[in-house]
């Protein structure tokens, strides 16, 4: 019993004293699958890491030069690559990662900064778990690791993807939001995929698939969900705090990013940041079964990008009126009885009545019963939401049947950049 008294002692001293770094100890010993892969110590100032998973990719040096030419952060940053490929990887797929391997660590010699360091991880991933989930996920625990080596309590931790390039602001961009908001968790970076080099049926393809993702997000925002915000993995912030808190990235191999991000959103203050911009490529790609580069080979191959009825969001936003309004006060056969046929179709499906009698249960009140039904009704359940809808309801449809009159927007004709444009630009007020 002796023995264990310093270990007890020093256990109650970290929770007492130094509650965030005792967590990361936690976390790291339970959920990281490695050991440091980094180790040069990192600056004392740290505060922020950008984490880029990057496999069979050629263009991962354009990548990182445009994080180099940054403007100056106030504190300290770091850049982690994880190369990564499957351990049953095909060889042309193992010989270009090696090759990128060598090709950046050439590259780091003669691109030094003082407060930027660029570090790479090149692995092999168990067959079972292989992907960008597992990939981001090492990256972002080896992150959580170098601020716990400086006792950093909320780094920031961003992710990006090794296609992508930036703003010359971008860094400093993050930095001074996560200063600025205490309170908030994470947030999403603005972005805009690059079409200036594309023919004009790709070019068509990616227009047609960024305005999808702006048009959902602002439907869902339009309807009243507070968890409208993009989920995209090459645009997203998180302090490591809130990483810790929410148990880590997920080892997905496609979705990753908009499962995490459903963790994240229950926290609250969610935020974005609009002052500067990411650009993702917009080439094809079949490396995850849905996203950028598969919207625009299907498109290319015939197969449209296909946009949910307005009427859903219609629909969605009275039920969430109606919840807001009435859910706490109500009893849940009278709440359904004012609700569409169709609506108590799709909550039959999901146990809505068992659910909110649940929530009633383990709340004290109004607040907290909105606060625990958007936990369970989260973006998962909008998703599923809109899929229902569309496959027993209301059809998805081509973008020209699309009025855009749910989102008070007046777009005629044949939608191009023009009309992207607009949606830009609703997206960075």
């Amino acid at each position: 019993m002796e023995n264990m008294a310093p270990t007890i002692y020093l256990m109650f001293y970290l929770l007492i004293k130094k509650p965030q770094i005792c967590i990361m100890s936690f976390y790291l010993n339970k959920y990281s699958m490695y050991e440091a892969f980094i180790l040069e110590s990192p600056s004392k100032d740290l505060l922020m890491s950008v984490v880029i998973p990057c496999y069979y990719e050629t263009e991962l040096v354009k990548c990182l030069q445009t994080l180099f030419e940054c403007e100056i952060t106030k504190f300290a940053g770091e850049v982690i690559v994880v190369i990564n490929n499957s351990e049953c990887a095909s060889q042309e797929i193992k010989l270009l990662n090696e090759k990128t391997f060598l090709e950046v660590n050439e590259w780091k010699k003669t691109h030094l900064k003082e407060n930027l360091k660029f570090h790479v991880i090149k692995v092999d991933l168990p067959k079972k778990d292989a992907g960008v989930g597992l990939a981001r996920k090492i990256g972002m625990d080896e992150a959580v690791r170098r601020f716990e080596a400086v006792e950093q309590r909320d780094g920031i931790i961003v992710c990006l993807d090794a296609d992508c390039t930036n703003e010359k602001n971008y860094l400093l961009a993050i930095e001074n939001h996560f200063l600025l908001n205490k309170k908030t968790p994470a947030a999403s970076i603005y972005f805009e995929h690059q079409y200036e080099y594309l023919n004009e049926n790709e070019k068509l393809a990616i227009i047609h698939y960024e305005i999808f993702l702006r048009y959902y997000v602002n439907c869902l925002r339009k309807a009243g969900h507070p968890f409208g915000y993009e989920t995209i993995g090459s645009s997203m912030a998180v302090r490591s705090s809130a990483y810790l808190k929410q148990g880590g990235m997920n080892k997905r191999k496609a979705g990753e990013d908009f499962y995490f991000l459903q963790k994240i959103f229950t926290l609250g203050n969610f935020t974005e940041i609009n002052s500067t911009c990411v650009y993702p490529s917009a080439r094809i790609s079949d490396r995850v079964p849905f996203g950028t580069g598969k919207a625009v080979g299907d498109h290319l191959n015939g197969k449209e990008v296909l946009f949910y009825d307005e009427k859903i969001f219609t629909e969605l936003k009275f039920f969430l009126d109606e919840i807001k309004k009435h859910g706490y006060s109500k009893s849940e056969n009278d709440l359904t009885e004012c609700f569409p046929e169709t609506l108590n179709q799709f909550l039959l499906k999901f146990n809505f009545l068992s659910k909110i009698k649940e929530i009633k249960k383990n709340v004290k009140d109004e607040k907290q019963f909105i606060l625990r039904f958007f936990n369970w009704f989260d973006g998962f359940m909008c998703l599923k939401f809109s899929h229902y809808y569309s496959d027993y309801f209301y059809p998805r449809k081509k973008i020209e049947g699309i009025n855009f009159s749910f989102l008070n927007l007046n777009l005629q004709g044949l939608l191009g950049v023009k009309h992207l444009e607009q949606f830009r630009a609703l997206d960075k007020k």
